[in-house]
């Protein structure tokens, strides 16, 4: 196999094994809060796990890069896939201490796992693929979001209430597809380093660690914590140069609204009793219309930044689709839905609620999303390229502690004040990204001058 053809099939491995563990998490993610109104005596909160998750997340993210170092991203992305198998195991037999306990552990085993994925992502790509690379890695983890939520939707039709059969049915299941999805992590290979790649040549120190481990001695302690403090100084400082202040408003803004479609946009449709007996099967149906939106704008948007256009334009549409989601939204959900009971919310909005208008803002929410995530992991894979995993941190690590403090506000702010959050921080962050594809096109403008 030739050596592009090696890292196109470690891109390809890395998609199906990120697809299948978070068919498993995402689904989780999606019904969590639901599922947890169904419980007897069990006072947590799904909408404070998540703000946990996402608040070690980022907390996490600073000793990332470190981890990374010193285990390498093979061993990186199969241990916290590990963490992320357990808290879903968990609600095989729920106890409120495993709960929370289980959301500190896959926090942080978030921000090891996609420090990695930002790793082997920029390793097996150039600047020609890197594009063509990040459109199909997200295509294929937005997999993720059709099968399991398509199992809810058959599984849960019609039913009121969870019953423990259903639970335990449904989350031993996910636990089994995440396990297969860690192991797929052993099929990825070492680029070939007769051709390396720029990225390969400045990140083969993260890169033949996992690799070499079993079969060679690894490097002298004093190495390895050279190696980690230097990963750790990397990354602080280039969450302060000026491409990377440019990009935290677009960064924080898809914290915001991944808070939104995975856990509080479901939670609505499942709340609204005008939506019928099928309104908790509508959950699962909801989180495939984002999966298709999601795999839609990851295989068209990857291959679109190769174009002469650059990446503003697909941004851009990203705000606008979203904003049409939003004002739907704001017409046809109730605006207590997000704090509903397990009975649900007999209010409504502005418009008779519809079902098909609901479905299809969900459409729009992955759409949108795939926008804004496929051309920040393109700019930043571009960007830092030689320093991929400490920049891929800096990303998660904004984009996560978004995301706890809007799982944490989620359990009080209703639904139009979410809205207008997210309409604020989106045009905000839209304008930042743009200023800062200017640089990009600026700079390899200057390139091609000099090289004349």
């Amino acid at each position: 196999m030739t050596p592009e053809g090696k890292a196109l099939s470690n891109i390809v491995i890395l998609g199906f094994g990120f697809m299948l563990m978070f068919t498993a998490f995402q689904t989780c993610g999606n019904i969590e809060q639901t599922v947890i109104k169904s419980l007897n005596n069990f006072t947590a909160s799904g909408y404070t796990s998540m703000s946990i998750i996402y608040g070690v997340f980022s907390a996490s993210n600073l000793v990332a890069p470190s981890v990374v170092a010193v285990v390498g991203p093979q061993l990186s992305m199969f241990f916290s896939g590990l963490l992320y198998s357990a808290y879903i195991a968990m609600f095989i037999q729920p106890r409120v201490w495993s709960f929370y306990t289980a959301s500190v552990l896959v926090g942080f085993g978030a921000a090891v796992l996609w420090t990695a994925q930002g790793n082997v992502l920029a390793i097996n790509s150039t600047d020609t693929t890197i594009g063509r690379n990040s459109g199909i890695f997200w295509a294929l983890l937005q997999f993720s979001l059709f099968f399991g939520n398509l199992y809810i939707y058959l599984a849960w039709q019609g039913h009121d209430h969870i019953s423990e059969k259903d639970r335990q049915t449904v989350f031993i299941s996910l636990t089994v597809i995440s396990l297969i999805g860690c192991f797929l992590f052993f099929l990825i290979r070492k680029p070939d380093p007769s051709e390396p790649t720029p990225s390969e040549t400045s990140e083969a120190p993260l890169h033949t660690e996992s690799t070499d481990s079993a079969s060679v001695s690894g490097p002298p302690r004093r190495s390895l914590c050279t190696q980690a403090l230097d990963a750790f100084v990397k990354a602080c400082k280039l969450s302060v140069t000026k491409e990377m202040m440019l990009l935290c408003l677009p960064i924080m803004y898809t914290g915001l609204e991944l808070t939104f479609y995975s856990g509080v946009y479901g939670t609505c449709i499942g709340a609204m009793t005008r939506f019928g007996h099928n309104a908790k099967g509508l959950i699962g149906i909801s989180g495939i219309l984002i999966g298709v939106g999601e795999i839609l704008g990851g295989g068209v948007f990857g291959i679109l930044n190769n174009n002469r256009l650059g990446r503003n334009p697909v941004v851009l549409l990203g705000l606008l689709i979203h904003y049409l989601a939003f004002y739907l939204i704001f017409l046809n959900i109730a605006p207590d839905a997000p704090q509903a009971p397990e009975e649900g919310t007999d209010l409504q909005a502005y418009m008779t609620p519809n079902v098909g208008v609901a479905l299809f803002c969900s459409f729009l929410l992955g759409l949108g999303d795939s926008c804004f995530n496929t051309q920040l992991l393109s700019i930043i894979g571009f960007l830092y390229k030689e320093d991929s995993a400490p920049a891929f941190a800096v990303f998660k690590f904004i984009q996560s502690i978004m995301a706890a403090i809007a799982f944490s506000y989620s359990n009080v702010l209703q639904l139009p004040w979410q809205l207008l959050l997210l309409v604020v921080t989106g045009f905000m962050g839209t304008l930042s990204f743009f200023m800062a594809e200017w640089g990009v096109v600026a700079k390899r403008r200057d390139s091609d001058y000099d090289s004349i």
